[in-house]
């Protein structure tokens, strides 16, 4: 028994009596089995398990954020692998804490005004020459209201940060000020 199948390019390819598996990787597995449960669960309170207590994070803005995530990271226990409280100042040590990582990444950031706001990343933060991400990356802020399509740009010493409007999400500013001095920086994996 023979198989034919096209690939790139319209090349046409064969399989003759060979067994073949489809490998998927642990974001579409976790898609998969978990994509029915968030419609069953969107109507539900939810709030995940915290390896540490937020620092930054009230339990609803805990509950708000959590509707928004995408589904693969629903049923994941929250891991904090970066604070600015446990780790310092420091963008090495961040990237660093992101080695290894096959997650989506939550960064939340309390800016001297008191203002809480962050973003979703798709994907563990490292160092790049251009910009990455998927649909699921988002921006958020909690003040006033919760919403999730903003820009975000910090200094390399995690020291000062700028919030401002972008085209590409068609967005005003998450903090006050379009400058901002950060207080403090969580970020949390789901794993």
């Amino acid at each position: 028994m023979s198989r034919l199948w096209y690939g790139k390019k319209g090349k046409r390819h064969q399989a003759v009596n060979h067994k073949y598996s489809l490998i998927t990787t642990r974001e579409d597995r976790n898609s998969k089995q978990v994509a029915p449960a968030k419609a069953d669960l969107e109507s539900e309170s939810f709030r995940p398990n915290l390896s540490d207590p937020s620092d930054l994070l009230l339990p609803d803005q805990i509950e708000k954020l959590t509707k928004h995530l995408p589904p693969r990271t629903i049923g994941y226990p929250w891991t904090l692998v970066y604070g600015t409280g446990k780790h310092g100042t420091s963008l090495k040590t961040l990237y660093r804490t992101m080695t290894g990582l096959d997650t989506p990444v939550l960064m939340v950031i309390k800016d001297s005004d008191g203002q809480v706001f962050g973003a979703l990343a798709s994907e563990p933060f490292k160092v790049s020459d251009g910009f990455y991400g998927t649909g699921e990356t988002f921006v958020f802020t909690f003040c006033p209201e919760f919403e999730g399509e903003f820009a975000l740009w910090l200094d390399g010493d995690l020291y000062h940060g700028r919030s401002h409007s972008c085209k590409t999400f068609g967005n005003r500013t998450l903090s006050k000020k379009e400058d901002f001095f950060i207080q403090d920086i969580e970020i949390w994996a789901f794993e």
